[in-house]
C-alpha cells in the first residue's frame, strides 16, 4: 500500500467559523452566534446533549444546508473555501476533496444495491478523473488501511454483508479516498458496542497521526471525546458554553453545565450501586428476595441444516425479586435473544425456564397468557416499537384493554397516572410518538410496560441511543420504579459503565455463552475471563492521559488467549 498523503500542520486555520447562526422553518434557531477555529492536524470535539446544535454545525462546514430552506448567517471557511459563498463547483471540490464526512448511520449513508468498493471508487473518480481500474485500486487500498480483512475480496461485498463496525470502517475509507484535509465525524460510534467503538476511535487516532488530517468530532459521549481529541467545545441550545484543551475542560470544568454533563457520565471507577428511595413516599426498598426467574441450559437456534446458527448456547442464570441483573457483551453475543426468551417472546430450542417455580419454557400460548402481564419488555428503539399512527396514550393502554378490567374512562385515567409516574405530562395523552424526544419516547415505552403491573421487566439497550443526561434520567427512573414497585429488572447493554451503575449482579456474554457472572463489584473489580478484561479495557475514560495508556494496552489484550 502507498504511503498516506501527509498534511503539514501549521499555517492558517483549517476551519474558521465566525458568528455562525442557523435557523430552520418556523424560526427555530439550532445554532446561535457560534465561533471557533480548528488548526491543521488538530482534533476538536463538539459535545452536548441531543438538540444542542452539534450536527447542524457539522453540516454547515460542508455546506449541507444549501438549498434546504435553512437561514444561515455568519461565515464558515474550510481549507480556504468560503462555504457560504461557494458555488456548485467549489462545493463539489470541498466535499470529499478538502473535507469529508463520516455519518452516524452507515446503513443510510451507503447504497444497499452497490458493492462497497464501487461506491468508494465513484467518490474517488469525482475528484480524480481517471480509469475505473485506478479508482477500484484506491478503494481496495483505503479499505485495507481501515482494517477490512481481505480488502480486495470484501470490496465486492454489499453493505448488508458487513457488520456494523465494518460498515463504519467502510464509511471512513470512503472519506479517506480523496485524502481530505479534514474529517467531520458525526456520532461515528453511537450505535457500536464498546470494543468496536474502541477500534474505530483507535483507527481515527492512527489516521490523524499518519496523515496530519484534522478532525471535527460530534458526540454526546464525553468519554469518546476524551479518547479522541485535543480540544473540546461544549454546546447547549445552539451556543457555546465552554471551550478549551480536553484535559482542562474535562478535568477542571469552569461552567456549571459542563460539570452537570460530566456528573451524568457513568464511570467504571464510580461508587457501587446504592438502592434508591422510591419515586413516591413509602417503605425503604427491600434487598433482593427469592428467585423469581431461573434459566437452566437455555439454548436457541435459528435456521436449519448447514445454515443453522446457535444464538444462545446452554445459558443458566437466576433473577431474584427486586434485583437488577445486568447482561453485557458485544453485538451478536446473544444478549437480545436471551432477553426475548426470558419473557417468552421467543421459544427456547431446549433447556428449562422457570418463573415463580413453574416451568414455562415449553408452555403453550394459552398457558402463558395469565403470565404475560407479569413479564414485560422495554425495547431498544422506541420509534419502531411505537405505532406512529396511534397516540402514545393508545399504545400505553393496550395492556389495560387486554386485561379487560377497566372501562374507557378508567383506562384513560390509568394512562394519565402512568404518564405522570414516568415523568411525562399527562395532558400529552393524545400526542403522537414523533412529537416526543428520544428520552421521552423511552419513558413512554416504560409506561407501557408498567401498565400490565409486571413483576419482571427486561430492558433491551434502553439507553444506548440517548445522550448522557437523558441516559441518567432514564436509569434513575427505572431504579426509582424498582424501589417503589419491587420490580426485578434484566438490564441488557453493551455499555459496561451503565451496567455497573444500575446492576446488583452481571453476566458477561460472548458467542451465545455466559463466560463470567457474579456480583458487580466482583466481576468489575477482579474479572477472571480475558474477554471481560478486554471489554473493560475498551471502555472510554474521561482522563485523556489514562485514555492514551488504555489505547496502548488494548493491542496486547487482543492477543491474550481466551479461558478454556
Amino acid at each position: 500500500m502507498s504511503v498516506p498523503e501527509q498534511h503539514a500542520p501549521g499555517g492558517a486555520p483549517l476551519v474558521t467559523v465566525e458568528g455562525l447562526s442557523v435557523a430552520f422553518d418556523g424560526g427555530v434557531r439550532a445554532v446561535d452566534d457560534l465561533s471557533f477555529t480548528l488548526e491543521p492536524g488538530r482534533a476538536l470535539a463538539l459535545v452536548g446533549e441531543s438538540g444542542s446544535g452539534k450536527s447542524t454545525v457539522a453540516g454547515a462546514l460542508l455546506g449541507l444546508h444549501h438549498g434546504t430552506g435553512a437561514t444561515v448567517e455568519g461565515r464558515v471557511t474550510v481549507g480556504g473555501i468560503d462555504v457560504g459563498a461557494a458555488g456548485p463547483a467549489e462545493l463539489r471540490r470541498l466535499r470529499g476533496g478538502v473535507a469529508a464526512m463520516v455519518f452516524q448511520d452507515p446503513l443510510s449513508a451507503l447504497d444497499p444495491y452497490y458493492a462497497i468498493g464501487d461506491q468508494i471508487a465513484e467518490v474517488y473518480r469525482i475528484h480524480h478523473p481517471g480509469s475505473r481500474k485506478a479508482a477500484r485500486a484506491r478503494a481496495v487500498e483505503v479499505l485495507d488501511r481501515v482494517g477490512i480483512p481481505d480488502a480486495a475480496r470484501r470490496a465486492r461485498s454489499r453493505p448488508h454483508e458487513f457488520s456494523g463496525g465494518m460498515r463504519q470502517r467502510a464509511l471512513i475509507a470512503m472519506a479517506l479516498a480523496c485524502a481530505p484535509r479534514l474529517l467531520v465525524a458525526d456520532e461515528p460510534t453511537t450505535a457500536l458496542d464498546v470494543t468496536v467503538q474502541a477500534q474505530i476511535l483507535d483507527l481515527l487516532h492512527d489516521l490523524r497521526r499518519e496523515t496530519g488530517t484534522g478532525l471535527l468530532l460530534v458526540t454526546h459521549d464525553v468519554g469518546v471525546a476524551a479518547e479522541s481529541v485535543d480540544d473540546v467545545l461544549v454546546m447547549r441550545a445552539g451556543r457555546e458554553v465552554e471551550r478549551g484543551p480536553v484535559a482542562r475542560v474535562l478535568g477542571a470544568p469552569a461552567k456549571p453545565y459542563t460539570r452537570e454533563l460530566l456528573a451524568a457520565v457513568p464511570r467504571l471507577d464510580g461508587p457501587p450501586r446504592t438502592r434508591p428511595a422510591a419515586l413516591v413516599p413509602g417503605p425503604a426498598a427491600p434487598p433482593p428476595g427469592d428467585v423469581l426467574l431461573e434459566a437452566v441450559d437455555l439454548r436457541r437456534e435459528f435456521g436449519r441444516g448447514k445454515g443453522r446458527v446457535t444464538a444462545v448456547d446452554d445459558v443458566s442464570l437466576t433473577v431474584r425479586a427486586g434485583e437488577t441483573l445486568g447482561v453485557v457483551g458485544e453485538s451478536g453475543s446473544g444478549k437480545t435473544t436471551l432477553g426475548r426468551m426470558l419473557v417468552r417472546l421467543l421459544d427456547p430450542t431446549s433447556g428449562g425456564l422457570r418463573y415463580g417455580g413453574t416451568e414455562i419454557g415449553g408452555a403453550s400460548e394459552k398457558e402463558l397468557r395469565p403470565l404475560r402481564r407479569e413479564l414485560q419488555m422495554v425495547f431498544q428503539d422506541p420509534v419502531s416499537s411505537l405505532n406512529p399512527r396511534r397516540s402514545v396514550g393508545e399504545s400505553i393502554a393496550d395492556p389495560l384493554r387486554v386485561a379487560g378490567v377497566l372501562d374507557d374512562t378508567g383506562i384513560r385515567a390509568r394512562v394519565r397516572e402512568l404518564l405522570d409516574r414516568v415523568g411525562l405530562d399527562p395532558d400529552r395523552h393524545d400526542a403522537y410518538p414523533h412529537e416526543f424526544s428520544g428520552g421521552q419516547r423511552q419513558r413512554v415505552g416504560i409506561a407501557r410496560a408498567l401498565a400490565a403491573e409486571p413483576r419482571l421487566i427486561v430492558c433491551d439497550e434502553p439507553v444506548s441511543a440517548l445522550d448522557v443526561t437523558t441516559q441518567a434520567q432514564v436509569t434513575a427512573l427505572l431504579a426509582g420504579l424498582q424501589a417503589e414497585l419491587g420490580l426485578a429488572l434484566v438490564f441488557i447493554a453493551h455499555d459496561l459503565s451503565v451496567v455497573r451503575q444500575v446492576s446488583d449482579r452481571v453476566a458477561v456474554m460472548r458467542g451465545g455463552r455466559i463466560v463470567e457472572q457474579g456480583p458487580v463489584e466482583e466481576v468489575y473489580g477482579s474479572p477472571r475471563d480475558p474477554y471481560t478484561r478486554r471489554l473493560l479495557a475498551a471502555v472510554p475514560s474521561l482522563d485523556p492521559v489514562l485514555a492514551a495508556e488504555r489505547r496502548e494496552r488494548r493491542g496486547s489484550l487482543r492477543e491474550e488467549p481466551a479461558a478454556a
